[in-house]
């Protein structure tokens, strides 16, 4: 998996705004691609290091059976001063990367495994995860 944007048009960005983290998903609600998903219930932040430690427990837990989607990119950069230095002087260097996420995204889908099986995988990478969450079916 990508960690960052391969092109960015500006050298450094803006902070996000905190409005834009508490907004609601209006986009998708419900899988596409898999059977079951993981559901964000609050928001927040995720970084890539959290992200790929949900993709090795669900992957392990695969074993070469189902297929996994993974609907986050980490596409916002994360500043940071080093601690020691004074006032001024710049914005800082690179720090992470993070994926922002509203209430109601989609954070991984699963399919071709039986619902146990998908639920008790996916039980298992909640707890890799800072935000609260919650395991959603597709609707036929």
């Amino acid at each position: 998996m990508k960690q960052y944007p391969a092109f960015l048009k500006y050298k450094k960005y803006h902070r996000l705004s905190i409005i834009n983290y508490y907004l609601t998903e209006k986009k998708i609600f419900y899988p596409l691609n898999g059977d079951i998903a993981l559901q964000s219930i609050e928001s927040g932040k995720i970084n890539f290091k959290q992200i790929e430690a949900c993709r090795r427990t669900i992957k392990r837990g695969l074993k070469k059976t189902g297929f996994i989607w993974i609907k986050l990119f980490t596409n916002i950069p994360i500043y940071k001063k080093s601690l020691a230095s004074r006032m001024g002087k710049g914005k800082g260097n690179l720090s992470h990367w993070i994926a922002p996420i509203k209430i109601g995204t989609i954070l991984f889908e699963i399919s071709g495994l039986s619902c146990i099986k998908a639920k008790y995988i996916l039980n298992k990478s909640r707890s890799k995860l800072p935000l609260k969450t919650k395991i959603s079916k597709l609707l036929y």
